[in-house]
């Protein structure tokens, strides 16, 4: 039998399922994001635990920890800096994003920001994602909490934010991912404004550029790789988009899923391995392979080899 496809003729790709051999002691949660370091190994970052599973480019397992994280487990990003390679984590049970080493050791802590105006004992920091600009500046969305964007320095102090819940241009209803984008020389900040069906875009300053809608639904985060966007849409597909913000492919699209009774966690007849029911966490290694990670309550991961 031929191998499962995915993509069209300029992004084709080898359907891998089930590619990360899962240990016996680690139990999955929700798979809600992914990264690569330089050397090609992946890091999972799920709701179970231990919360951190580390894997080679073909899935074998190599080690895991994070218990920590375990339940609020949500925004992923690997940075790489002169210093080496950071994760910076996002916790959404205990409203805290953390900035670790490789292994776990934790660098720093930010917590609730002091702003009253903003948040209270009602009014809940809910952090969903992080992103890190070359200056080091650290920018945390805030999407399940008050809808707001805040930026500190590499030491954590406080410099600004910007946002609130709305549907105007600056305004968001659940900045769920961000991220900065250096295709175009001067860095810029990308926000998935999920529930505003929309990608906002900022100066590192926090000043509205420009905001696009076309070809997404629900888009989740995002992942650069050479002069392509990759981004998970909660809906059911993978997009890839280029440096100019257009479509190139969509992948993996089943726009069924999300209709289907329970879902996202479906009946495990639904699944089908070439097509994607809610794709969460997203990244691109160095030759061009997508992985990605999907919001199930048991986890579910996919690799998509380039051909």
């Amino acid at each position: 039998m031929s191998a499962l496809q995915a993509g069209n003729t300029s992004h084709n790709y080898e359907v891998i399922p089930n590619w990360a051999k899962v240990p016996e002691n680690v139990t999955l949660g929700y798979t809600h994001g992914i990264e690569v370091d330089g050397a090609d190994r992946f890091y999972l970052f799920h709701t179970g635990t231990p919360s951190v599973v580390v894997f080679d480019r073909n899935g074998q397992y190599l080690n895991a920890w994070g218990e920590e994280f375990e339940g609020g487990a949500h925004g992923f990003y690997l940075h790489k800096d002169a210093g080496g390679e950071f994760l910076y984590v996002t916790d959404t049970d205990k409203g805290i994003m953390v900035k670790t080493t490789l292994t776990g050791e934790h660098l720093l802590t930010i917590g609730t920001p002091d702003l009253p105006e903003i948040y209270d004992a009602e009014r809940k920091f809910v952090p969903t994602d992080v992103a890190v600009a070359p200056n080091g500046d650290i920018y945390i969305s805030d999407g399940y909490g008050q809808s707001w964007v805040h930026q500190y320095n590499a030491l954590g102090d406080y410099i600004r934010s910007w946002g609130g819940k709305g549907s105007e241009v600056g305004q968001f209803a659940c900045p769920h991912g961000i991220s900065v984008d250096l295709r175009r020389g001067e860095p810029e900040l990308y926000v998935a404004d999920r529930g505003n069906h929309r990608i906002q875009v900022f100066t590192l300053e926090g000043q509205f550029k420009r905001a696009f809608d076309h070809d997404m639904d629900m888009p989740c985060s995002f992942y650069f790789y050479k002069d392509e966007m990759y981004f998970p849409d909660l809906f059911s597909r993978v997009t890839v988009f280029d440096k100019h913000d257009r479509l190139i492919a969509h992948l993996g699209e089943d726009r069924q899923a999300k209709s289907q009774e329970g879902w996202p966690n479906l009946d495990k007849a639904y699944y089908r391995a070439n097509k994607f029911s809610s794709p969460h966490g997203i990244c691109v290694d160095s030759r061009g392979d997508v992985y990605v990670a999907e919001w199930i309550s048991d986890g579910r991961l996919t690799k998509l080899a380039r051909r």
